[in-house]
């Protein structure tokens, strides 16, 4: 039941794997209420988001495929705290997703990878002009964000590095988020790495993985069984220092994404990065 004190939320991607965790983790925290559950897959229509996401008890809330309704229908809630939007979704409609968001006074909560700089940078201006908090999480993981930070300091002393990066095959965009963030932030060190020894030669295009800033390179692995893992490689002579994060279960994302939820009502303009809220 829905009160003053609660956040109200709306999950986007509802019946995805990411979706149907943020449920339950939304519907066993006190300050949360989830209001709406938005999805486009046609068997899950009119289903129940509790039953869904494995809970013992339905939470009668009906996965529905019309979110610009349920935004409105949130944004009408006077009497509760300005309404989030969850959004784990597809990189081809995420960004129309959060504009819509924001346009109601939603603010828009990110997991979902994929956003160019430029589309970035257009949803900032407009979230800065609505006055609206907007948070993109390329990684919601606390150990994640401890590895770039590691990355960082390590990136003083070490000259050359490659990152890797593996995903389940049924993710959409290549490299992921997190290996392009964890890359600009290497880059933003102001040093160029990877110094060429030789000139290179692909036999077969691509062989060498993508070119990132600052000569940083990232290897993409699309492979069933995994869920979501990291490497960062660092190289000199005599020595190879790696830094890497496994994820095992989806839960882990969960303190993130709750301490996003809430702190995305005292932002007024957008925030990349779970590093910038800890």
């Amino acid at each position: 039941m829905s009160n003053q004190a609660s956040i109200p939320v709306i999950v986007n991607g509802a019946a995805g794997k990411m979706g149907r965790e943020v449920i339950k983790a939304v519907a066993q925290a006190s300050d949360l209420t989830l209001l709406g559950a938005i999805d486009t897959t046609p068997q899950h229509q009119g289903k129940d988001a509790g039953e869904l996401a494995g809970l013992s008890e339905p939470l009668e809330v009906p996965i529905s495929n019309q979110l610009e309704p349920m935004l409105a229908y949130v944004a009408g809630e006077r009497q509760m705290q300005p309404g989030v939007l969850v959004d784990f979704t597809h990189p081809d409609v995420v960004y129309n997703n959060i504009r819509s968001a924001i346009a109601y006074g939603i603010r828009p909560v990110v997991g979902t990878t994929g956003l160019s700089p430029a589309q970035i940078q257009e949803l900032s201006d407009f979230a800065e002009k609505a006055s609206t908090g907007c948070l993109i999480i390329p990684n919601f993981s606390i150990g994640m964000v401890l590895l770039q930070e590691a990355a960082v300091r390590a990136s003083q002393y070490f000259d050359h590095v490659e990152i890797i990066e593996l995903h389940h095959n049924q993710k959409a965009d290549a490299p992921s988020g997190t290996a392009i963030q964890t890359a600009q932030l290497l880059a933003e060190m102001g040093k160029t790495f990877n110094t060429a020894m030789v000139e290179e030669t692909e036999k077969i295009p691509g062989a060498r993985g993508s070119l990132a800033d600052e000569g940083i390179r990232i290897h993409s692995v699309r492979l069933p069984g995994l869920i979501a893992h990291q490497e960062v490689i660092f190289g000199a002579a005599g020595q190879i220092y790696t830094l890497r994060h496994d994820t095992s279960d989806r839960a882990c994302y969960m303190p993130g994404v709750l301490l996003a939820i809430r702190k995305v009502n005292q932002l007024k303009s957008l925030v990349y990065g779970l590093e910038k809220i800890l």
